[in-house]
């Protein structure tokens, strides 16, 4: 294995189940079945009506949780049963896209697969419109490619979004890594006003989700709503420097392996990238 994918198959601070690896001794290795036992565990926020679901306002802070340790330790409190059984609905954990993909990617890592979580946009949600997104991302042996997968989208989702595809394999055109979708905003390929979500949108918004898919890419996995450094700020506001950064992160996250030594490399010789202590 080189250095790359050895990266990927190891846990980092967000992805570490810490005390609690043995929860994933007993799960499947097949990526259709881990999906199943992800999406019988956690509760996606804004589709929980969907499901015939009310959730108290304290549950929504669930998906605050940022590492898979906190999320495995909410999840046992909820119900103590082994991760292989599906929670009742309102006994899921409360998360939203990052959560399911930092969950998965977790669980894979665990099992030495390299995996990665994947920040940008999905166009299978509205028409029209680039989703704020995240999915995951792991490498397939056998065919020598880094697949992307949803774990999120379950039976109920696939069928109201009328899916054309597998989510177990997303094709790169429909969910768009952040850094192409900088790319084609910059170059007037697409109009910034159809990225984001709910009321937020806008080139500001793509700007945010290139540097936390950066993050990810070093295994930093934020939350989407966390702000910090070159994320901060008005795009007007912004210094010469800034812009060309984003730029060369555009360029060598938005392909579909990126150069793993130069994103690593990007991201420890740019402070206003790097997530602060606190």
């Amino acid at each position: 294995m080189d250095d790359s994918l050895a990266f990927y198959a190891a846990p980092g601070r967000m992805t570490s189940p810490g005390p609690y690896a043995a929860l994933f001794e007993d799960l499947p290795r097949e990526i259709g079945a881990l999906c199943h036992v992800v999406q019988g565990l956690m509760l996606h926020a804004f589709w929980a009506e969907r499901y015939g679901v009310t959730l108290p306002q304290a549950r929504e802070e669930e998906a605050w949780i940022r590492p898979v340790e906190g999320q495995l330790a909410r999840l046992l409190a909820l119900d103590p049963r082994p991760l292989t059984e599906a929670r009742p609905l309102d006994r899921r954990l409360v998360s939203n896209c990052r959560g399911f993909s930092v969950m998965l990617t977790s669980i894979l890592r665990h099992q030495g697969v390299p995996a990665r979580a994947r920040c940008g946009f999905g166009r299978y949600f509205l028409p029209n419109h680039f989703e704020d997104h995240w999915v995951c991302e792991y490498w397939d042996a056998p065919s020598g490619q880094w697949v992307l997968v949803d774990s999120q989208i379950d039976a109920l989702q696939r069928e109201v979004l009328h899916l054309p595809f597998d989510p177990l394999h997303v094709p790169r055109d429909a969910f768009l890594v952040a850094g192409q979708a900088w790319q084609m905003c910059r170059m007037g390929q697409a109009d910034p006003e159809t990225f984001g979500i709910m009321d937020m949108h806008g080139l500001w918004f793509v700007r945010g989700n290139v540097v936390r898919d950066v993050a990810s890419l070093n295994k930093v996995e934020m939350l989407p709503w966390d702000v910090w450094g070159v994320i901060a700020g008005r795009d007007e506001d912004l210094a010469a420097e800034d812009w060309a950064a984003l730029d060369e992160a555009a360029a060598l996250t938005a392909q579909d392996n990126p150069p793993f030594s130069a994103v690593r490399r990007f991201y420890a010789g740019h402070a206003r990238w790097q997530m602060p202590e606190a």
